[in-house]
């Protein structure tokens, strides 16, 4: 059974950095491409950043990029999410997840991830 663990939140300025780790156990980490997931009160789920199995190719939703950075290192099964300046807007709930499916390429919807983590909260005062 795969196992996602996150941590690096917490309560942050606008224009503040905060990391945020994401440890998998359970299956092979660099078969499978991952995503940091977030979700807002009242908002829907929503895909930040999702990366390849090898970390060659990545993705970011146009809020964040240029302040989001997802990387992984494989040899330590873990992902992360480098955050820069934040904003009040990146309060939310914020979850690891590992694709379904062994793949070379990233996945942007939530359908296409089979393991979940706990979630970890950031939030970003103005």
């Amino acid at each position: 059974q795969v196992q996602l663990v996150e941590s690096g939140g917490g309560l942050v300025q606008a224009g503040g950095s905060l990391r945020l780790s994401c440890v998998a156990s359970g299956r092979t980490f660099s078969d499978y491409g991952m995503a940091w997931f977030r979700q807002a009160p009242g908002k829907e789920r929503e895909v930040v950043a999702a990366i390849g199995r090898s970390g060659g190719s990545t993705y970011y939703a146009d809020s964040v990029k240029g302040r989001f950075t997802i990387s992984r290192d494989n040899a330590k099964n873990t992902v992360y999410l480098q955050m820069s300046s934040l904003k009040p807007e990146d309060t939310a709930v914020y979850y690891c997840a590992s694709a379904s499916y062994s793949s070379t390429r990233y996945y942007t919807k939530s359908g296409s991830y089979d393991a979940w983590g706990q979630g970890t909260q950031v939030t970003v005062s103005s």
